[in-house]
């Protein structure tokens, strides 16, 4: 599998980098002496996160809590890619994604609209994260990953970072309202990996070979 034309040439004409959102730079150092405090919140393998240049953020998904510890864990504003149903949550979940950069596409299936603006903001320079099992697990544990995350590794050719999320599953299960129990969260990155085509694969072939490695480094990661 080839990138695109319309993908090469994003990539090769980079858009000036954004500045992080407004309310990203005023919560983040309150919210993460909250959590580290009342979560014992901490954050393991930083080294392999990028201090420049473009990547991908690729985790397991159980709640909201997950953007917002993979956000307080990365120096670098991380932009996310988040389904249409959670970008239509409620009246204002629309105005917070567009505040904070969020990508609404769909996993399921390629999503040309969803793509482009992915590889703009990797084009700019900046962080995508991605949940590759697309909606939430509900059971706890690692679900199998949606062909979005390799269509996009494979299309922007930049390195991909698992990160295993815990803890956030138990903070939040059975409670209402959203609101969490003190329970530890931690989040842990694993080596980058860029992905090609080898050996000829097909399309199809190709998607579920990359999308098999992400989720697997994802799972060594895991406790």
């Amino acid at each position: 599998m080839t990138r695109s034309f319309a993908a090469d040439r994003l990539l090769r004409e980079p858009a000036p980098a954004e500045p992080e959102p407004l309310v990203q730079r005023l919560l983040r150092g309150p919210v993460r002496w909250l959590f580290e405090r009342v979560f014992d919140f901490s954050a393991e393998g930083l080294e392999h996160l990028p201090g420049a240049g473009p990547c991908i953020v690729a985790a397991n998904h159980h709640n909201y809590l997950d953007g917002v510890v993979l956000q307080l864990a990365t120096p670098r504003p991380i932009r996310f890619i988040v389904m249409p149903r959670v970008w239509r949550a409620t009246p204002l979940h629309p105005l917070f994604h567009r505040h904070i950069g969020s990508i609404p596409i769909s996993l399921e299936r390629p999503d040309v609209g969803g793509l482009r603006q992915a590889l703009g903001r990797l084009a700019g320079g900046g962080v995508v994260g991605i949940f590759p099992e697309g909606p939430f697990s509900v059971r706890g544990r690692l679900e199998r990953g949606l062909p979005g995350v390799a269509l996009l590794a494979l299309r922007s050719g930049v390195p991909v970072v698992p990160a295993g999320i815990a803890g956030t599953f138990e903070a939040l299960v059975g409670r209402a309202c959203h609101i969490p129990r003190p329970s530890r969260l931690a989040v842990r990155f694993g080596p980058p990996r860029r992905f090609t085509t080898e050996g000829g694969d097909g399309r199809r072939a190709a998607r579920e070979r990359v999308t098999r490695r992400i989720m697997d480094d994802i799972a060594a990661l895991l406790p």
